[in-house]
């Protein structure tokens, strides 16, 4: 084999035409899923404050922001919804009329090449803010499956392509699949939030949502951030129980998760960006101390490089803008 100075590394550096001749890992906009906010009312565009550049947005105001995703080339969106009012068994998110409902009718008429995927957990919803029903202190885990495979229903009723389990319940990719199935939706798939962390990364998520817990913390059914090994067996699990697509979350701190999942199992694996990596680059560009299309399209450029198939991500309209301007 050939050494330096025979060897040269740099020669294929030295200009971004070569460069991109070699560049083993390319951005598209077909990479990216686009998370967005939708609340009751009419004519509102509320500005999330933590998250620069995100909106709490009724459904007419959902509207064009869907046209503009689907024009620039982004294969989805995923739904969050904020409802009128919560309660303990966080009905709003199975009603009929619910918003996520509601939004899901609008978007299928207005842009139906676009995919609706939609998460399905009960934190938005609840007035306790956990990601199920409590009994006491502690989240019942079975009875919270009944609930999750009925919102999974309704939205797949309503019109939603793919819905996306992440309450992190046992057995909650099984008690969907089998509702689904039941119901007549065998075609439907699911991309289950298979590894996700209890991460101080979703700081400005749960100001968004509205989802803080009253009490206590989630630490109990997301995942240690110190295991990867378990990570993997959650992975495994979600696989076997009907999953379509595995997801990590968050991202950008757990690289070498999606790089294990990716390596050990043959299947498409999604990461999702989450709020706190995101803000914190908007903070560092808007005090001047980074470069935000560099920073950004670099992470970016780094979970695919890891393994993801799919990047769940506030970023993607600007990363899909700079892509077109890099071309």
């Amino acid at each position: 084999m050939a050494t330096f100075p025979q060897l040269r590394l740099r020669r294929l550096r030295q200009n971004e035409a070569v460069r991109g001749m070699v560049r083993e890992t390319q951005l598209t906009p077909s990479d990216f899923l686009y998370p967005l906010f939708v609340t009751h009312g009419r004519n509102l565009k509320v500005p999330i404050e933590p998250m620069p550049g995100c909106y709490h947005l009724s459904v007419d105001r959902l509207l064009p922001e869907v046209r503009e995703v689907a024009e620039l080339g982004i294969p989805g969106v995923l739904l969050f919804g904020i409802p009128e009012s919560k309660d303990a068994a966080g009905s709003g998110a199975y009603a009929d009329q619910g918003i996520i409902q509601e939004a899901i009718r609008a978007i299928k008429q207005a842009t139906p090449q676009l995919a609706v995927i939609t998460d399905v957990c009960l934190c938005e919803y609840t007035d306790h803010g956990h990601c199920g029903v409590l009994k006491g202190d502690t989240v019942d885990n079975d009875k919270t499956l009944e609930l999750l495979a009925r919102t999974a229903v309704s939205h797949v009723e309503a019109g939603a392509d793919m819905v996306a389990p992440s309450a992190m319940m046992d057995g909650q990719v099984a008690a969907i699949r089998s509702a689904l199935d039941g119901d007549g939706y065998a075609e439907t798939p699911i991309m289950a939030y298979a590894a996700k962390y209890a991460s101080a990364f979703y700081g400005p998520f749960r100001v968004a949502a509205e989802s803080s817990p009253q009490m206590g913390d989630r630490n109990g059914y997301q995942m240690d951030p110190a295991n990867v090994r378990m990570a993997l067996r959650e992975v495994e699990q979600d696989i076997k129980e009907g999953a379509d697509i595995v997801m990590v979350k968050p991202a950008l701190a757990y690289l070498d998760v999606i790089a294990r999942v990716k390596e050990r199992f043959d299947y498409p694996v999604a990461a999702y960006n989450v709020s706190g990596e995101y803000s914190m680059i908007k903070a560092a560009a808007a005090n001047g101390w980074l470069d935000e299309q560099r920073a950004t399209l670099e992470v970016l450029t780094a979970i695919k490089r890891a393994g993801a198939d799919l990047i769940l991500t506030y970023h993607a309209k600007d990363a899909c803008r700079w892509l077109v301007g890099e071309r």
